[in-house]
């Protein structure tokens, strides 16, 4: 019987991409969007080419009826991956408005509240599963302009932290995944060719982190070799926090 994963926020970025390692490693993948069909039928037809099976499933998951109707696809479900990210504002306190600020805050709140509490309820009844939340570096750092997005991630990492603390004893593993820099459709603008160097230099890499390096990094959390990991907080940023400049 092949393994089920449910990820929020499939059809693009590091959802798509850890929706095409799932189909590598045999799973049937449900993927979740929000408003871009076509981009998730593409990926529904990689993970079929990578190995796995997989169906798209529309529902926006800040809403508690469409990620009801969401969760209410798996018959079973053995990982959960929190994926879903609403683009934040990027300003300032002193250029920051309340709704915008709060907005950010409550949707990424909603947008694992209500599919964890569904996803809980049908893990427990079955031989527990696997949860990654996928976080960002950004909530322990401060950058400027990053104020919505990293009090949104602490907040993320707080509710990961509980999550884990109730499941455990239903054989639920609940990690937390915190993506440094990534090149996505989202971070286009950001990511000059200037900023992408200097994350290169202070990479093991030697490049800037691609969705497929983060993707990676969440499918293996979730597999055997991790039975005993949980609670963690797994940093993939290819060291940039700690590595010097190269000269």
């Amino acid at each position: 019987m092949r393994q089920v994963a449910l990820i929020t926020g499939a059809s693009r970025g590091i959802g798509a991409a850890t929706a095409r390692e799932f189909g590598k490693r045999g799973h049937h993948v449900i993927v979740n969007y929000r408003s871009d069909e076509a981009a998730a039928q593409r990926v529904v037809k990689d993970v079929e080419a990578a190995g796995g099976t997989a169906h798209a499933v529309q529902a926006d998951v800040c809403d508690p009826a469409q990620a009801a109707r969401l969760v209410d696809e798996c018959a079973r479900l053995d990982v959960l991956v929190c994926n879903a990210n609403i683009q934040p504002p990027f300003a300032p306190l002193s250029r920051m408005s309340w709704d915008a600020f709060s907005g950010k805050v409550t949707a990424e709140l909603a947008a694992v509240f209500h599919v964890t509490k569904m996803a809980l309820d049908v893990m427990r009844g079955q031989d527990g599963g696997r949860i990654v939340y996928v976080s960002s570096v950004s909530a322990d750092h401060v950058r400027r302009g990053s104020i919505a997005h990293a009090t949104a991630k602490a907040a993320l990492n707080v509710f990961a932290r509980h999550v884990a603390a109730e499941a455990r004893d239903s054989g639920i593993a609940v990690n937390i995944v915190a993506p440094g820099a990534v090149r996505t459709d989202a971070t286009r603008d950001v990511l000059t060719p200037e900023a992408a160097a200097a994350l290169g230099e202070r990479s093991v890499l030697g490049r800037v982190l691609l969705p497929e390096d983060v993707a990676k990094v969440i499918a293996s959390v979730t597999d055997g070799a991790f039975q005993a990991v949980a609670a963690a907080h797994i940093v993939v940023d290819g060291g940039a926090q700690v590595l010097p400049g190269r000269p």
